[in-house]
């Protein structure tokens, strides 16, 4: 019999979670057998630090097409910022190393119209594969196999480079890790632990999170955070009821996130924001939402990084004319079909505080005042 020592934080051993959250948080209990590394991947070396590339010939908005050529230069780029190296390998061997075996962890849930382009995820892999790293130690990892299938990243990506998605069926808990979970019971459900994928906390040593920059219903905006805690974790749709239009997305994002070995695995943090979603999201589905930021954003931080992010949403909300994502209303809730047609519609109260909440759990910086943006036009 499998015998393992755990790490449970509840009581005592959550005291920053507690010191951290609102009046109406859930009492979260996590359950681990991995300790952080003394220096996680969250922040990681370059807390409050982002480097941001923006290029107009980036992607294409009439064809949606993306130009793989101006792509390599912003990532060479920013890369080169973030780390201060003067060749792209430099950059990248600052991270990764050739017995590493990483994770990418891709966001396909608005395939095949917004998700983690095929172009930065093929760069991302070419670089690592140009530090030593083998193909077959290289694993895009999404929750939702139908969801990998539809983006449809093989043709991209050189031979031998794994493809995994943790639930065929959902609701299929095979491809998650029995102990590695966090518990907590949000609204009487059935079922009250999170776990996490295994390649998480079985197999990977490194993980590259390449989110996109879109609108939220729940949690304001989808980056960093949401795609790193609630893709890499089963059952966390729960955390909100479409009842009383509540959600426990405000602290359960950053609750995920902190969990290790996740947390300290997590080293790199590159942003899609060719693209982008300003309402409706994160699914995409109708395209009078879907506008073209035509930047990438990296760092290690990211909360420092989705306080970005949420500006970008935000920003281009109000030049639609769209309610804030801060707004908290009541009377703004609707159905999903009323939120599709009507941008002044929701179907949940967005929790955008979700970011600051992560910040004080220790995962980054969320005051704008202590963030330091690089700008780079290539």
């Amino acid at each position: 019999m499998e015998r393992r020592r755990f790490l449970e934080l509840s009581g005592a051993g959550i005291a920053n979670l507690a010191a951290a959250k609102p009046d109406e948080t859930p009492p979260y209990r996590i359950v681990t057998p991995h300790r952080p590394l003394a220096r996680p991947g969250m922040p990681g070396p370059f807390p409050g630090r982002v480097i941001r590339m923006r290029s107009a010939m980036c992607i294409d908005e009439m064809t949606n097409k993306v130009d793989a050529t101006i792509v390599r230069e912003m990532l060479d780029a920013g890369m080169g910022a973030l780390t201060r190296a003067r060749e792209p390998r430099d950059a990248w061997t600052r991270f990764f190393k050739p017995d590493d075996i990483v994770g990418i962890k891709v966001n396909c849930s608005g395939a095949p119209n917004i998700m983690s382009s095929p172009e930065i995820v093929a760069e991302v892999v070419r670089n690592l594969i140009a530090v030593g790293v083998r193909a077959d130690r290289i694993h895009l990892y999404e929750r939702f196999v139908g969801q990998m299938r539809d983006a449809n990243y093989g043709p991209h990506l050189p031979a031998g480079v794994q493809q995994n998605g943790a639930e065929d069926d959902r609701g299929d808990n095979t491809s998650y890790d029995p102990f590695t979970y966090v518990d907590v019971d949000f609204f009487g459900e059935d079922d009250t632990r999170s776990n996490l994928i295994r390649l998480v906390s079985e197999r990977f040593t490194k993980i590259i999170n390449i989110p996109n920059v879109k609108d939220h219903g729940a949690a304001g905006a989808t980056g960093c955070l949401k795609n790193i805690a609630y893709g890499s974790f089963s059952n966390v749709a729960r955390s909100h009821t479409f009842t009383n239009g509540h959600s426990h997305t405000l602290s359960f994002i950053g609750t995920l996130a902190s969990v290790e070995p996740l947390r300290s695995r997590t080293v790199l943090q590159i942003v899609d924001g060719l693209r982008g979603v300003w309402h409706g999201g994160p699914f995409a589905d109708n395209p009078r939402y879907r506008f073209y930021p035509k930047q990438i954003m990296v760092g290690t931080d990211p909360v420092a990084i989705d306080r970005l992010i949420l500006d970008l949403v935000e920003e281009k909300r109000r030049a639609e004319g769209a309610r804030s994502i801060y707004d908290r209303a009541k009377e703004s809730l609707g159905s999903h079909e009323q939120r599709r047609s009507d941008p002044n519609v929701n179907i949940l109260i967005r929790e955008p505080g979700h970011v600051a909440f992560a910040g004080k759990l220790g995962l980054g910086v969320s005051d704008k005042r202590r963030i330091k943006v690089e700008e780079i036009e290539t």
